[in-house]
């Protein structure tokens, strides 16, 4: 099941590349353009594009060497019930302490440093890989458009390697489970809600505090760990 929620992430992977192609394209232009002609490194595109390579650096780490951590213990349904309760309140010290006063023209190496170490937290489920970053981002005063932003483009690398991992190293255990069939399916089920979502979300970030999640993941981790209590699940 870890490898199969792992694959079906290039769903939403493929939905934030289509989403932001134009963020994308530009980057990567500006990257290529700035390694071949030095006087366009001073270009703010150029510097994204490092920062979300820098970024990306911490997650690749702990997440390779933490993998049997990842795929074994942190799946207790206990972990994620109290991951979704802690985080809530993580994320709304981050809305009440951010005082939002800058953009993406203001973001600096440190802030992506910060948002991408916070994204390896999101490794623990139940925490939330939006729910972190954006909390990070909130903490090191940027705005929520800017901090929702930042944490889309910090998922592409992420989660695209940790798909094609697990999709490449379990391809025996998939065939076997869950099949490739079914893993198709859900992939794609996972892009069309993900660009939905991806919209929906921007949109809301702008007008709304991330608080209005906290209300339903902290009734979820309850409702959760009351049903581990009485062992209606396990």
């Amino acid at each position: 099941m870890t490898a199969f929620t792992a694959v079906i992430q290039l769903g939403a992977i493929a939905a934030v590349i289509v989403h932001f192609r134009g963020d994308i394209s530009r980057l990567v232009a500006a990257w290529i353009g700035g390694i071949l002609r030095p006087a366009r490194r001073s270009d703010f595109d150029y510097r994204m594009a490092w920062y979300v390579i820098f970024g990306s650096i911490p997650i690749a780490v702990v997440g390779l060497l933490g993998k049997n951590v990842i795929s074994g213990s942190l799946r207790s349904l206990w972990v994620i019930a109290a991951a979704l309760i802690g985080w809530s309140f993580v994320m709304s010290r981050a809305e009440g302490r951010g005082r939002q006063r800058r953009g993406e023209a203001q973001l600096t190496r440190r802030d992506v440093m910060v948002v991408g170490v916070v994204q390896c937290i999101a490794l623990i489920p139940g925490v939330s890989r939006s729910g972190a970053t954006i909390s990070a981002g909130l903490f090191r005063d940027l705005d929520r458009t800017t901090a929702t932003r930042l944490s889309f483009l910090l998922a592409i690398p992420a989660l695209t390697a940790a798909g094609a991992y697990e999709a490449v190293s379990e391809m025996s255990s998939i065939s076997a489970t869950v099949g490739w069939g079914s893993t198709v399916v859900g992939t794609a089920v996972s892009g069309i809600v993900a660009y939905v979502a991806i919209s929906w979300l921007l949109h809301l970030v702008v007008r709304h505090p991330i608080t209005i999640f906290v209300g339903y993941r902290v009734a979820l981790g309850v409702v959760l760990a009351a049903a581990l209590a009485v062992a209606y699940v396990r």
